[in-house]
């Protein structure tokens, strides 16, 4: 019971790190640009609730720590509008009240009268800093441990599986997936996750010789420390590497960028991969994690690091360098989510600022209601369609009763 608890505790407090750091550096990215446009903020708060401290700087922006650590938060003077788009006779009223109270001109200092292609900026600038951070952290990764490549040996075959019905071997290096190159074992993984039930085509270096084989990845579960339980495809290999399949190199801070670049090149686009073949039902969405699953993740790789040694100094340096990775992915994640075209995230605002440079007006009142209750109603199922199956890799619901 003590270890069940320590783990629970190891994975909360690895998930409000990297959850308030990400979320803070996107508030932060909304923050700057619209200060560079000379907007009114009056607020600036990393985590939610009441503030357990707080100072205000000489723009008049009160700078807060609240006791609730789940992100953050940036709130411009007058955004009173659920949606932050006011229709033109809110924007009206807005205008009348300003002018009122602070004089001619005073609305200039407001987000909502910025021109559009400033509001539109202000609005992309937080997936903005959630891609820039990522960069920024597989940078650094990968400037402190170099590039280690293992190419794709095949080490075991597993008996009566599509590798095997291919004509896999032992010993065989793999060159190409579906016509494409492929460096290391990750990739070939991958690869064959994101085509359930689809044929790959792969070639292998058989001794000298060149082989072409043909498989098709079957999902099977399976009970992942990290993941838990999960339904994910699988062709039946086992891959390792041998010693001369290994190479090594430190990265000076160009390739080092570069590398991190290739990587959240790879992450974003098996992230719309992976979206895509769910919405033209190749996919039943596992693999989307909620929050449960994102801390669960979190703590699992938190323990797997500290357990690489029993030295303190080697303990807290992996798991420094695996809480980097995973925030750089998590923070990938949560700029895509965040661009996505629902009217409650910056995408669905992006969307409507589109039709108001086009059409040269707000979206109506009535468009933006409609738009934020099916957004939210979206946003709702996609959270709990997630969290759903959180629970179920964590073997709740057999736990309940067997209906996992």
């Amino acid at each position: 019971m003590i270890a069940f608890i320590g783990q629970i505790l190891i994975s909360i407090a690895a998930f409000l790190v990297v959850l308030t750091t990400i979320v803070t550096i996107h508030e932060l990215g909304h923050f700057w640009v619209a200060r560079a446009f000379g907007v009114k903020i009056d607020r600036f708060s990393i985590g939610f609730g009441k503030g357990i401290f707080s100072r205000t700087d000489k723009h008049g922006t009160e700078w807060r720590f609240a006791w609730l650590p789940l992100g953050g938060y940036v709130k411009f003077s007058g955004d009173l509008d659920a949606a932050s788009v006011p229709d033109a006779a809110g924007l009206a009223e807005l205008r009348q009240r300003l002018v009122t109270e602070h004089g001619a001109g005073a609305e200039r200092d407001y987000f909502h009268f910025k021109p559009v292609w400033q509001r539109a900026l202000i609005t992309a600038a937080g997936p903005a800093a959630n891609f820039v951070l990522a960069m920024v952290l597989l940078t650094l990764l990968f400037s402190v441990v170099g590039e280690q490549i293992a190419a794709p040996r095949v080490m075991a075959v597993q008996p009566d599986s599509p590798a095997a019905t291919a004509g896999f071997q032992a010993r065989d290096l793999i060159l190409t997936v579906n016509g494409r190159a492929v460096r290391e074992g990750a990739e070939v993984t991958q690869a064959v996750i994101l085509s359930a039930n689809d044929p790959m085509t792969f070639t292998v270096d058989r001794a000298g010789q060149v082989v072409t084989l043909v498989a098709t990845p079957l999902r099977q579960m399976e009970n992942n420390a990290v993941a838990g339980r999960i339904r994910v495809a699988r062709i039946g290999l086992g891959l390792g590497a041998l010693p001369q399949d290994i190479t090594s190199r430190r990265l000076n801070p160009i390739e080092a960028a570069a590398k991190g670049a290739d990587m959240f090149g790879s992450t974003l686009n098996s992230t719309v991969t992976y979206l895509g073949r769910i919405f033209a039902g190749k996919e039943s969405g596992d693999l989307l994690n909620g929050p449960v699953g994102i801390a669960k993740a979190a703590g699992g790789i938190t323990q797997q690091a500290a357990s690489v040694s029993d030295d303190l100094g080697t303990q807290v340096k992996s798991v420094v360098l695996t809480l980097i990775y995973f925030g750089a992915i998590v923070s990938i994640g949560m700029g895509f989510l965040n661009l996505m075209p629902i009217p409650v995230l910056d995408g669905g605002h992006l969307l409507f600022y589109g039709y108001e440079a086009v059409a040269r007006r707000p979206v109506p009142a009535r468009v933006q209601e409609v738009g934020y209750r099916v957004g939210l109603a979206l946003l709702a199922g996609l959270m709990l369609f997630a969290t759903w199956n959180d629970l179920q890799k964590l073997s709740l619901f057999k736990f309940l009763g067997g209906l996992a």
